[in-house]
């Protein structure tokens, strides 16, 4: 696979669809618990799923729509709406908060490797952004697990 040295359109053209796609993946499949018949809350095996499904599919329709304005600053970029400068000051992508691996129990399969390929693709652009703002200078092996080091302690903290 060969290194991307620079963003282009088909690139966010590519990632932006994939997003949409899981995003509609994503409220499908947590609009479905939102909209299910409220049942004894005094089970308390229920309410632990109940409350699982509701933070994480919080947590993850949030990082969706992290991944989706960070898509669409820029495409507004390269449709000439915003200048490199616009998108370096205000473009950032936000920390994410990863799924809690005690929500991730108790829910369904299906539910977790949505939820699991959200944080792929966050991931994704996370390394693109870091490497668009670095200017796709190529850093050394140790730099580069040093930052990604970094990364994940900033996250765990967050």
């Amino acid at each position: 696979m060969s290194r991307t040295t620079n963003l282009s359109r088909p690139i966010i053209e590519a990632l932006y669809t994939e997003a949409l796609v899981l995003a509609d993946d994503v409220r499908a499949v947590f609009a479905l618990g939102a909209r299910g018949p409220v049942e004894d809350v005094a089970d308390s095996a229920h309410a632990r799923v109940r409350l699982a499904h509701s933070t994480e599919g919080l947590k993850t329709t949030t990082r969706m729509m992290h991944i989706l304005a960070w898509l669409l600053n820029q495409r507004a970029f390269f449709s000439g709406e915003l200048s490199e400068k616009q998108v370096r000051l205000h473009g950032s992508l936000p920390t994410d908060r990863r799924a809690d691996d005690a929500a991730l129990d108790v829910l369904e399969d299906e539910t977790c490797e949505l939820i699991a390929e959200t944080e792929r693709l966050y991931e994704r652009i996370a390394r693109l952004d870091e490497a668009w703002r670095c200017g796709f200078e190529m850093a050394s092996p140790a730099r580069a697990i040093h930052s990604r080091l970094e990364r994940r302690l900033s996250d765990l903290e967050g």
